[in-house]
């Protein structure tokens, strides 16, 4: 009985490791890059239209945010059939008002704390790209499998916390400034880092190598929000406020 409880065990962990996309990582990566290089291409575009017609922005910001959401939900759909030719150009126009819709917080992480700001949080959000990219690939299933079940739940309590900041600043005014979004930012950089290591050890684990743009899409959104988080957190340690 020993024998056979550990032969069955070996089998158990021999399926959880098998990879289902063995190359789609790789096949990933340069439209991850790709996307991000569009959506700072929609942050200037943004910040242009908010110096040279302001009034102009907001509504087009909306028009965006609500194009953005719908766009997503299709070109997931389509990256996830495998079909990257119609998905392409979808995830192209997602990244571009994706970028067009960051503009205000980069705006604000502008004007709290210099342009520095903006080359702090990208330059850590690329060492965070190096550094998962070495050891998510090499993580053994007991830590991916543990680290990919945390994120989960984090992501879970982090929409919480900010749907409460959300609500609370509606009826009370101030609420969910000051330390309540330095608590929110720093919980959410430290999320999203950890979430660039599951990304690396469950794409190959969850999407085969014809879906590569549906896990570009994945790890695109990981390091998009990576990237917010350290600008919110960087706008909370310089007396910036933000309540969404």
């Amino acid at each position: 009985m020993p024998a056979s409880s550990n032969f069955q065990q070996a089998i158990r962990e021999a399926q959880s490791s098998a990879l289902v996309g063995p190359n789609v990582v790789n096949k990933a990566l340069p439209y991850v890059g790709g996307g991000m290089v569009l959506t700072a291409g929609g942050v200037i575009g943004g910040l242009t239209l908010m110096a040279s017609s302001p009034t102009l922005f907001m509504p087009l910001f909306w028009v965006a945010l609500i194009g953005n959401f719908i766009l997503f939900f299709v070109a997931q759909n389509v990256a996830m059939k495998g079909n990257n030719s119609t998905a392409l150009p979808l995830l192209t126009a997602y990244s571009l008002l994706t970028g067009f819709t960051l503009s205000g917080i980069v705006a604000m992480a502008i004007g709290t704390a210099g342009i520095g700001a903006i080359g702090t949080a990208a330059f850590a959000t690329g060492i965070t790209f190096v550094i998962a990219s070495f050891v998510g690939r090499r993580m053994s299933d007991s830590v991916g499998q543990s680290l990919t079940a945390v994120v989960g739940l984090g992501i879970i309590g982090l929409l919480i916390a900010m749907v409460v900041q959300v609500v609370g600043g509606i009826f009370v005014p101030g609420f969910g400034g000051g330390g309540f979004e330095l608590m929110i930012a720093g919980f959410g950089t430290v999320l999203f880092v950890g979430a660039a290591f599951v990304d690396f050890y469950t794409m190959p684990r969850t999407y085969n190598d014809d879906q590569y743009l549906a896990g570009a899409l994945g790890m695109y959104l990981t390091y998009i929000n990576l990237f917010i988080f350290i600008l919110r957190l960087i706008i909370a340690l310089n007396g910036g406020n933000r309540r969404n």
